[in-house]
């Protein structure tokens, strides 16, 4: 890529963020749009103070809302939303930690080096972007030994910011456990495939009888979950027909008073239309009373329970032990937060999972191998030169000036990022049907799938189909140089990962705070079908599995570039911090928090920074071998190693209390609390399935129905 080329991504990128974040400081302090930029303080009810009055101060950009950003604290953060957002945060700020010490490190001595070929002069490629990477380095040059000192000094100090952020999320996530120490999840356990009573026939009993047998001290009770479908939609109709008796009556008192100049007929018509409403919800209100009898009950039982405890320490010891002697059968596992169950893949039998997760496995690499085709695509446009041969009639943009620098260095990444927006949303749809029992399991499945859906097609396919559109003629005359040319592409495809970053950080985030699609539709709606109705916020999750990901690939091209090419690491320091601001911003004020899994995330996160550091070391070590330095690449190999060992410290000293209650925090934490009774007590209502809880509908004022209705609400 030319440097015109990359000056051009960067003056659209820079321009359009300046845009953006200018129209959004705008945008935000309008009061109809209160609820998108406030949609989480509003559904709290917390007070937004905006200026309603028509002043000319509505209308200048304030930036106040990016200092603000600065000053909210961690301790803020979990206050409001939890533990599981400061993860995010500080993975931006993990990238701020490592990369400004890393570009002082590359941009004072390692840039020198690379442009510099000998004896102080510059390189013959100086106005070449290569000129700035190691790829200007001569074969067997002793200049290499700097790159050699840098990647130990860059390795050494990830690693110590690795170990000091996994302790920092421990010791939080711990103080988070005992805060929240009366969560029914502490006390509850999931157990699966529990085998049907041959006395009874039926599964509840042998719950009951398994645990007041085992764990006769501190059991307490269980709560069964059934095959409802046919109550759901009975359900289901009884609300619809409550709600339209409510509105039949509302529309019936209106014409009551213009009765006047209605005709008798008319009137009586439609005065007889809740008669036929009620008649037809009470006899859904009797099939409900039917299906919910216990003896209806017990024959739609499904082998899933919730099991309750009376302490902390007894639901650990059950969740974590194998109950019989046939692991196929009595299956437990902590049970996940009650508002984080996903009901209906409960409901899945345990012998099926296995088919699920291969048929999830199967799904997401012929989407892998799809998506290749647009990343190949991209690439085509990128390599210009290469187009122009292949496909003459792409020399047209030339004619216009300047147009073939926008094509080639804001185009292809823009183009990527767009396909790129769509695909968390098929992961997030696939980890679902791999039968995760939670939104939190499923999400983090999803986080998986996509950072390696990320390294796999948007960075090593980005690098080796960006290579072979470079240098495929080369490689079919001399077959034997193909390795050299392979591996030299890192160092080639260094512009391209600038544009990338370029386009996600700067664009990218700036579209973000702006919520334009939320504009649009909030425009669309107050126009047409939403005129003269109360607005509701706009309120969504944080979507976890595309914020990890997409920043963990960021700092994996961070790190992998960070000694072949030292010109990136300044343009990551943009990106890292505008995302701490933006995320600040939006974790505060706009997204909800729907569950709260303690910073489960970051295990997933350190395990993606350590994939990035090996794949940083692998690549040095053939960077040394091409350029003729078995030295330094034989002396990087130990270094490869202390990192393997760091991983699988790592994995011992923090993983297992991720994976696993504590019995000692528990015991302790039973024997401070003074409220065991409600707190087991709140943990078996807690784990009611929602088609069995209380439910509130619009009840018609009929005397006939009004019992019924109130035999399904208790």
């Amino acid at each position: 890529m030319k440097p015109e080329s990359l000056f051009a991504s960067a003056a659209i990128n820079i321009g359009l963020a300046m845009v953006v974040l200018t129209l959004f400081s705008v945008l935000r302090k309008q009061p109809p749009n209160a609820f998108i930029y406030f949609a989480r303080c509003l559904s709290q009810h917390h007070h937004v103070h905006l200026d309603r009055s028509f002043t000319l101060l509505r209308f200048i950009p304030s930036f106040s809302w990016i200092t603000r950003a600065f000053r909210v604290s961690e301790d803020e953060i979990i206050d409001t939303t939890g533990l599981d957002a400061v993860v995010i945060i500080r993975l931006f700020k993990f990238g701020i930690k490592f990369f400004v010490p890393c570009s002082v490190l590359g941009l004072v001595i390692l840039l020198p080096v690379n442009y510099y070929t000998s004896q102080d002069v510059p390189s013959e490629n100086s106005h070449s972007m290569d000129s700035y990477t190691i790829s200007n380095i001569s074969r067997g040059s002793d200049r290499l030994w700097v790159h050699f000192t840098c990647l130990w000094l860059i390795s050494v100090y990830g690693l110590y910011l690795l170990y000091k952020e996994y302790n920092d999320i421990l010791l939080l996530r711990t103080q988070q456990i005992r805060k929240f120490r009366h969560r029914p999840d502490q006390f509850t356990v999931l157990v699966r495939e529990i085998p049907l009573c041959d006395d009874h026939k039926a599964r509840g009993c042998c719950v009951d009888h398994f645990f007041s047998k085992h764990y006769q001290d501190t059991y307490q009770s269980y709560q069964m979950l059934y095959h409802l479908k046919d109550f759901e939609d009975l359900l289901k109709q009884a609300k619809s027909l409550a709600t339209t008796i409510e509105d039949v009556k509302k529309r019936s008192v209106t014409r009551k008073r213009n009765r006047e100049s209605l005709h008798f007929g008319e009137f009586r018509e439609d005065s007889a239309k809740p008669v036929l409403h009620e008649e037809k919800l009470q006899e859904l209100c009797h099939k409900i009373c039917q299906i919910r009898g216990k003896n209806m009950l017990r024959e739609k039982e499904f082998p899933v329970a919730f099991v309750t405890f009376k302490s902390r320490c007894a639901a650990a010891l059950a969740a974590q032990s194998q109950q019989h002697s046939n692991p196929l059968l009595w299956i437990t596992e902590m049970a996940p937060e009650p508002r984080d169950v996903l009901w209906e893949n409960l409901l899945i039998p345990c012998r099926y999972l296995l088919l699920h997760k291969i048929g999830v496995y199967i799904a997401a690499s012929l989407f892998t191998i799809f998506f290749a085709i647009p990343v190949t695509a991209v690439q085509g446009i990128a390599k210009f030169d290469n187009l122009k041969k292949w496909f003459p009639p792409a020399m047209a943009i030339e004619l216009i000036p300047g147009l073939s620098s926008v094509v080639t260095g804001y185009l292809p990444s823009a183009i990527l990022n767009g396909f790129i927006y769509v695909v968390p949303f098929g992961m997030l749809a696939m980890a679902k049907l791999a039968g995760c029992i939670s939104r939190s399991k499923q999400e983090i499945k999803a986080c998986n799938m996509f950072f390696y859906f990320l390294v796999g097609n948007v960075f090593f396919l980005s690098l080796l189909s960006g290579s072979l559109l470079d240098e495929i003629g080369k490689s079919v005359t001399h077959p034997k140089d193909f390795p050299g040319h392979l591996a030299s592409a890192v160092s080639a495809q260094a512009d391209f990962f600038m544009t990338y970053i370029l386009t996600t950080g700067l664009s990218g985030f700036s579209l973000e705070i702006l919520q334009s699609g939320l504009l649009i539709w909030d425009l669309v709606k107050s126009h047409t079908f939403g005129h003269g109705k109360k607005k509701e916020p706009y309120l969504y999750s944080l979507h976890y599995c595309r914020v990890i990901p997409m920043v963990s690939l960021a700092v994996l091209i961070g790190m992998i570039y960070a000694v072949v090419a030292p010109l990136l690491l300044p343009f990551l320091i943009v990106y890292f911090f505008l995302g701490y601001v933006v995320y600040i911003n939006q974790i505060q004020n706009v997204y909800e928090t729907v569950y709260e899994t303690w910073g489960k995330y970051w295990p997933y996160v350190h395990h993606y920074i350590l994939i990035a550091i090996v794949l940083m070391q692998i690549t040095m070590i053939g960077l040394f071998g091409l350029k003729r330095k078995p030295a330094a690449s034989f002396a990087t190999i130990p270094l490869l190693l202390l990192t393997l060992m760091f991983n699988e410290y790592c994995k011992m000293r923090f993983l297992p209390t991720f994976d696993h209650c504590s019995i000692e925090e528990s015991d302790e934490l039973d024997k401070k609390s003074g409220l065991m009774e409600t707190n087991f007590e709140n943990a078996i209502n807690a784990y009611c399935p929602p088609c069995l809880r209380p439910v509130n509908f619009p009840a018609p004022g009929s005397s006939s129905t009004q019992p019924l209705i109130s035999s399904i609400l208790v």
